[in-house]
C-alpha cells in the first residue's frame, strides 16, 4: 500500500458494491461513469490489490475487496448517520427512509401512510422480503422483524408480541360446524401459513395443558393477506394474527374459535444498525409504529 487511501476513492467503492454496476453508481453519485471506473482503479493501485472482478454482466468482490467492504461499510453508515443527525437538528425529519418488513405487511399501510403525511420531507422506500436484509450493506435505515433475534450487532427496539387466532366464516360454520376441541382441529379444512411439503401442526396452550394438533391443509400460503382474504371466503379454518383480523372479527365477518385456547406469542423488534446519532426520520417512523401497532405487551 503506498500512501493514504483517499477518501473519495473509498465512498466511490462503496456505492459500486451497493449499487451493483458502475453505470449505477455514477448515476447515484452524479459523476461520469468514466471517473468511477478512474478512482476504482486509482484505489486498486493504492492498496496494490484488486478490489472487483468486472465482467460484461456483473461485479464481485475478491477476497481483498470483501475485507475492504467490511471494514468500511460500517464506518461510512456511522458518517452518514453523523451528517443526518446534525442536519435534524435544524429542522423536521427530512430525507429518504429505508425500511425493510416481512412479505405480510398489510398492517403497516396505514402507518407508512400517517408517517408521510406528517412528515412532507421524507420519502419512504419500504422493501417487503422474507430474507434477513443485510441493513449496513443495502443501506436500509429501519428494519421490522418478527420472532426470536439471532446474536447481532443491530440495535432492537422491542415493538411487543404479536398474538395468533383461529378464526373462521360464519358460512363455513354453517356448512361444516365449528371444532369444540383442538384436537377436532385434525376433522376441518384449514388455511395454513407457511410452505414446504412438511405436515404443519398448529401447537395451542390452556391452563397449563399444551397440546399439538396436525392439521391437513385446503390452502397453504406464505401471504398473510392471502390467508386472510380465503378464510373470509369459507375456505377454511385459519390461524391468524390478531392484527391482520380483529377487525373482521369485531365486524362478525370472522367468528373467533376455541377462545380458552392460545398460540405461543411472537416478539417483533424494529432493528436499526446503531443508536448513536439516530437520524430524526428513524426516530419518528418508530415511534409512530410503536404507537400504532397495537401489540400485546412483553
Amino acid at each position: 500500500m503506498s500512501g493514504t487511501i483517499d477518501f473519495n476513492q473509498l465512498v466511490v467503492f462503496i456505492r459500486v458494491i451497493q449499487a451493483g454496476s458502475l453505470s449505477e453508481a455514477a448515476r447515484h453519485l452524479k459523476m461520469p461513469k468514466s471517473t468511477v471506473s478512474r478512482k476504482i482503479a486509482d484505489l486498486e493501485e493504492r492498496v496494490g490489490e484488486r478490489l472487483i472482478q468486472r465482467t460484461t454482466r456483473k461485479l464481485s468482490l475478491t477476497e481483498a475487496g470483501r475485507v475492504l467492504f467490511e471494514r468500511v461499510a460500517p464506518a461510512m453508515s456511522d458518517i452518514e448517520e453523523a451528517e443526518s443527525a446534525v442536519a435534524g437538528m435544524r429542522g423536521a425529519p427530512r430525507g429518504v427512509l429505508r425500511v425493510a418488513a416481512p412479505m405480510s405487511s398489510s398492517t403497516l399501510g396505514p402507518v407508512v401512510a400517517e408517517y408521510l403525511v406528517r412528515h412532507p420531507d421524507v420519502a419512504v422506500e419500504m422493501v417487503c422480503s422474507d430474507r434477513l436484509v443485510d441493513l449496513v450493506g443495502e443501506r436500509f435505515d429501519v428494519a421490522i422483524r418478527a420472532g426470536a433475534l439471532v446474536d447481532s450487532t443491530l440495535v432492537a427496539r422491542n415493538l411487543g408480541k404479536a398474538k395468533s387466532m383461529l378464526v373462521v366464516a360464519p358460512e363455513y360454520s354453517k356448512r361444516h360446524g365449528v371444532p369444540k376441541t383442538p384436537a377436532e382441529l385434525a376433522n376441518h379444512a384449514c388455511v395454513a401459513f407457511g410452505g414446504g411439503v412438511e405436515p404443519h401442526v398448529w401447537t395451542m396452550e390452556s391452563k397449563g395443558k399444551r397440546v399439538e394438533v396436525r392439521i391437513k391443509p385446503r390452502l397453504t400460503v406464505n401471504d398473510m393477506e392471502i390467508a386472510r382474504v380465503s378464510a373470509l371466503a369459507g375456505v377454511g379454518i385459519a390461524c391468524l394474527p390478531e392484527l391482520f383480523c380483529a377487525d373482521d372479527v369485531r365486524n362478525n365477518r370472522l367468528l373467533h374459535l376455541l377462545v380458552d385456547w392460545s398460540f405461543a406469542e411472537i416478539p417483533v423488534h424494529a432493528l436499526y444498525p446503531t443508536r448513536r446519532h439516530l437520524s430524526p426520520k428513524v426516530v419518528a417512523f418508530v415511534d409512530l409504529l410503536a404507537e400504532r401497532i397495537q401489540l400485546h405487551d412483553s
